[in-house]
């Protein structure tokens, strides 16, 4: 078992900066990617990053590459999901989730197995 606990989330203005933090639990050792994934209300989860904890290779859903990188922390069993020029587009809960097979970086959410509570990011203009 794996347990994900998102933190960082709060109301910024457009423009803005954030960091949002998700840390993993239990058996850590048997992951193998990390994602961050967002919802709006009344849309269906989006895929937003993705890190290998071993190589630590990324990738990025088009609507965020060059404003969002996803970063890692073995050491603390943490990866980072940093967000900047945030625009009122963002506004989602962001979900961090765990995927255990060793099969590449996968964007869709039913490839991963374990999910944080997530984390409520609003972006006002």
């Amino acid at each position: 078992q794996v347990q994900l606990v998102e933190s960082g989330g709060e109301l910024v203005q457009t423009g803005d900066s954030l960091r949002l933090a998700c840390v993993a639990s239990g058996q850590t050792s048997t992951i193998y990617s990390m994602a961050w994934f967002r919802q709006a209300p009344g849309k269906d989860r989006e895929f937003a990053g993705v890190i290998s904890l071993g190589a630590g290779s990324t990738y990025y859903a088009d609507s965020v590459r060059g404003r969002f990188t996803v970063s890692r922390d073995n050491a603390k069993n943490t990866v980072y999901l940093d967000m900047k020029n945030l625009q009122p587009e963002d506004t989602a809960v962001y979900y961090c989730a765990a995927d255990l097979t060793p099969n590449g970086l996968r964007v869709g959410a039913w490839s991963y197995n374990y999910w944080g509570q997530g984390t409520q990011v609003t972006v006002s203009s």
